[in-house]
């Protein structure tokens, strides 16, 4: 494709500790993929959860695609999220130990026209974890401005 999509979560690595990372593909709608293929999804408030075995996610928003029909798609609809077996009963035992979540990353169409989302098994950050993100931000910043 001429075009590389990539929308990120920018809250993701400031609120969460990221401990694992894995890629999945998304069950889509023709209209929601025509909408993130023009880049108008967000991931930012989304979060994802068990139902049964499958792991799904909520709160994702992609916007109405605006030449669609009266079979257009809901913008923040539910949407599965497709990984193996082994990662799934791996990610819910996880998800079953306290403090931890699923959260997604990145969200990206690949070289085959297809929607991924890079999804992460994290740990919340306590507000002092937070502090020390900006400091260590700000050094680097600080840093890269002096060498220039």
């Amino acid at each position: 494709m001429a075009n590389f999509i990539e929308i990120k979560n920018k809250k993701a690595a400031y609120q969460y500790f990221l401990l694992e990372e894995y890629t999945a593909g998304i069950q889509l709608t023709g209209t929601e993929i025509k909408s993130v293929r023009a880049g108008k999804a967000n991931i930012a408030d989304a979060y994802c959860v068990f139902q049964g075995n499958e792991l799904f996610i909520k709160e994702m928003h992609i916007a109405i695609y605006t030449q669609g029909t009266i079979y257009n798609h809901e913008p923040k609809r539910d949407r599965k999220l497709l990984l193996t077996r082994r990662e799934l009963k791996k990610l819910q035992g996880k998800v079953n130990e306290r403090g931890f979540t699923i959260i997604p990353v990145l969200l990206f169409v690949n070289e085959k026209g297809l929607a991924k989302l890079t999804i992460a098994l994290a740990r919340g950050k306590h507000f002092y974890d937070k502090r020390e993100t900006i400091k260590k931000k700000d050094i680097s910043r600080d840093i890269e401005r002096m060498t220039f």
